[in-house]
């Protein structure tokens, strides 16, 4: 070899080290992520947001470290906001409109955080609600979560089943495999999330602690409650605080944790909740004496008390401890916020809707003032124009109320339309946070203003959504050779009604399957029906009886809707669960 090759392998043998060195370093680097949502728990619901009752001291010390971000937004509802967090995006875009029954399922082409960190070398997990999809391909492990504790549907006890699942003992499922675990699902979801934080490895992880609590139904050791219930507080709210309190012991476990193996420093924790307090669903609804921080409204409203929620984050690597920032954030913005932190690009071809947030809580600028941010809330797959919205900017709000979203189940009419437009309400919110001030015959520019711009977002965010289509569930595939259909997944005309038939929209693989109806209590004798595009099938059923096989039954390759149901009178019932095995996949 002569001296000038020998010389420059040294230094091509020096610069590959230094490659090396520095990829460890940038490893070593990044941050661990944690993200720690409740489900429900509203702005009143934290000590030092003026509650009477409850101390929440661990999750407010997040903030004390670190930034608390007093005006903060999610969606009115559960399975809305875990979208938005995950892709970035505005749900309407990602498929996700309400909470059941197709509405909550997102579209498996959406790239989630987890996607994109596990891409990047991090190791992901989830402990708790995921409810954007039970079934493959919308499980977490199908989008991007390596590591999964979760229950089913958007609660435990729901239509998802199992049947006569509680907060006690529950039935969960660990990386797609049901099984019963002894405990509080609070405690259970947090002892698997520390034994994840704690495994030792050279990769940083991202862990996203999706507790249940405090949403219905009240469930909650005794011990929690009773200090609630000598205050004489209502019995709801004794358990409904008890459950917060419990949140509040796990999260200081988590932060004791991240002391106890010395890596806090740079671990970036975020804390907040997924909507409002459910305080009332109408008029007539009414749980007595919740504290609200005087918001108005509830969960599932688009007033400041449905959307507005804690937030909490530290990172004491970055930021500095004890500040308090009023500037507007939302949910849309945690994705590009920690794709920032992390190091990590987006990838291309994805088109996100929320802003980086590290600037403010490093307090490098503040930029994020002008902006608008929409919220929309209905029940069903279809969207309306102009029904239940609100378009927020860091003053103003325009309000399109209404008091029974869960009511909003067809196409308005132009005449009711035209009653909704008259009565848009718009308030300053920096000054009337309480939203009792209605100034849209005051300022009709302001109003006109934000409602070309909401019709701008609608008809975008909608046509994105149209255009893919919903979610349909996929039978037969290697990822999951068993399926469990449930009425929480089902669509249909009549599951708007009472809920007790609908179809599921499924793409099958060719193969043999056996298919085994449960049944509801049956009083009389009957007939169980299985009908697929050209499939047809039948048999009878007899009174009290509970379930009823399909055996080797072959499902062609194709899409449509599954429908299963039974007849002991001329109008038709659903099944209360529907397994669907193929029976021919061969091990590889």
């Amino acid at each position: 070899m002569t001296d000038h090759l020998k010389i420059n392998y040294s230094r091509i043998v020096a610069l590959m080290a230094v490659l090396f060195i520095n990829s460890m370093t940038l490893a070593q680097d990044r941050p661990n992520v944690i993200i720690m949502m409740s489900d429900d728990q509203g702005y009143g619901d934290v000590g030092s947001h003026g509650n009477p009752y409850l101390k929440t001291p661990n999750m407010e010390s997040i903030g004390q470290q670190g930034v608390e971000m007093t005006h903060f937004f999610a969606y009115p509802n559960c399975s809305a906001s875990r979208a938005a967090l995950l892709t970035g995006r505005y749900p309407y875009r990602t498929g996700v409109t309400a909470v059941t029954q197709v509405d909550h399922f997102m579209n498996a082409s959406e790239e989630t955080l987890a996607e994109i960190l596990v891409n990047s070398g991090y190791r992901t997990g989830i402990f708790g609600k995921w409810h954007l999809g039970d079934n493959t391909p919308m499980r977490p492990t199908d989008q991007g979560f390596q590591e999964a504790l979760v229950h089913k549907g958007g609660g435990i006890g729901q239509a998802a089943g199992p049947e006569g699942n509680t907060y006690f003992d529950p039935i969960l499922e660990h990386n797609n495999i049901s099984k019963k675990y002894e405990g509080y699902c609070d405690d259970i979801f947090t002892d698997a999330a520390l034994e994840f934080i704690s495994k030792n490895s050279e990769k940083p992880f991202f862990t996203y602690l999706a507790t249940n609590l405090p949403h219905f139904p009240l469930q909650v050791p005794d011990e929690r409650a009773m200090p609630y219930r000598k205050k004489g507080l209502h019995e709801d709210n004794a358990l409904m605080y008890g459950m917060i309190d419990n949140i509040d012991f796990n999260v200081g476990r988590i932060l004791k944790k991240l002391d106890e193996l010395n890596i806090a420093e740079n671990t970036i924790v975020i804390f907040l909740s997924d909507n409002g307090p459910r305080n009332r669903r109408t008029k007539n609804d009414v749980y007595p004496g919740r504290w609200t921080a005087n918001l108005r409204g509830t969960k599932t409203s688009v007033y400041e008390c449905g959307i507005r929620v804690p937030f909490f984050v530290k990172w004491p690597k970055k930021i500095k401890p004890q500040q308090t920032k009023k500037t507007m954030g939302a949910v849309i913005d945690i994705l590009p916020t920690l794709l920032e932190v992390c190091n990590v690009p987006l990838p291309n071809n994805v088109k996100i809707d929320g802003k980086s947030l590290l600037s403010l809580w490093t307090g490098e600028s503040d930029t994020m003032a002008k902006r608008e941010f929409y919220t929309q809330m209905h029940y069903g797959p279809t969207p309306f124009k102009y029904m239940h919205f609100a378009v927020r900017t860091q003053k103003y709000k325009l309000v399109s109320p209404h008091d029974f979203p869960h009511g909003i189940l067809y196409q308005p009419k132009d005449e009711e339309l035209q009653e909704v437009l008259s009565n848009l309400e718009l308030y300053d919110v920096e000054v009337d946070p309480s939203e009792r001030i209605n100034l849209a015959d005051k300022y009709p520019e302001i109003v006109e203003d934000l409602l070309l711009k909401y019709e701008s977002w609608f008809d975008e965010v909608t046509e994105e959504r149209a255009a893919k289509g919903i979610q349909r569930i996929h039978l037969g595939s290697r990822q999951q050779p068993m399926v469990n259909l449930s009425r929480f997944d089902w669509g249909g005309p009549r599951v708007i009604s009472k809920n007790e038939l609908g179809h599921w929209r499924v793409t099958t693989e060719a193969g043999v399957y056996t298919i085994n109806l449960h049944l509801p209590k049956t009083n009389t004798d009957g007939i169980a029906y299985l009908k697929y595009n050209d499939l047809s099938l039948e048999k009878p059923i007899s009174k009290g009886q509970s379930n009823v096989v399909f055996e080797k039954v072959s499902l062609p390759k194709g899409e449509g809707n599954f429908h299963a149901y039974f007849k002991n009178e001329r109008l038709a019932t659903g099944p209360i669960f529907v397994d669907v095995k193929r029976l021919d996949l061969k091990s590889n």
